[in-house]
């Protein structure tokens, strides 16, 4: 029996109540109701959203990172760090929700980061450089929005693919 933690129809109703109302609006009734799913179905598994969201928030970055070329660890990582700063689901938690990031900024590493990890090590060839590599792109993810001008964000991804180039050889 598939675990309904890995239940798409749940994870898109969420995505889509995210999308429509925000994390803190959101509620498991919502997602039940937009799922077609009981309330109790989804409570038995997310005792709450932030946990549906996060299941969510991994399900969808590993979706972006899923389709990168890492023949060119370079150019898949800034591509990926583009892929998310344009993610409809990623926008609406930095404009509308922004608090939900920062356990994974200060004090814990996520779902998503392990598989960003497992995707990383084999590419740049070591676990020290694929956890440095992951820090900058996520440093460019979270705050190139707060330097441009008069820069733009395809001058920032062009600086951030120089460091990583500069880095990895």
């Amino acid at each position: 029996m598939t675990s309904i933690r890995h239940n798409e129809g749940v994870l898109d109703a969420a995505r889509d109540c995210v999308l429509a109302y925000g994390v803190r609006r959101t509620t498991l009734t919502d997602v039940a109701r937009r799922a077609g799913v009981s309330r109790m179905t989804i409570y038995r598994r997310w005792p709450d959203v932030r946990t549906l969201v996060a299941d969510l928030m991994t399900r969808e970055w590993v979706r972006v990172i899923e389709g990168l070329d890492l023949s060119d660890p370079v150019r898949a990582v800034v591509a990926g760090v583009r892929g998310l700063r344009g993610h409809p689901l990623w926008r609406k938690i930095v404009e509308a929700d922004p608090e939900l990031l920062v356990p994974y900024l200060l004090d814990r590493r996520g779902a998503s980061h392990e598989a960003i990890l497992a995707v990383l090590e084999p590419a740049v060839g070591d676990p020290a450089r694929a956890r440095a590599v992951l820090l900058v792109a996520q440093s460019f993810l979270l705050s190139a929005p707060t330097m441009l001008d008069p820069v733009t964000l395809d001058e920032l991804d062009a600086e951030l693919a120089a460091l990583l180039e500069a880095y990895l050889g």
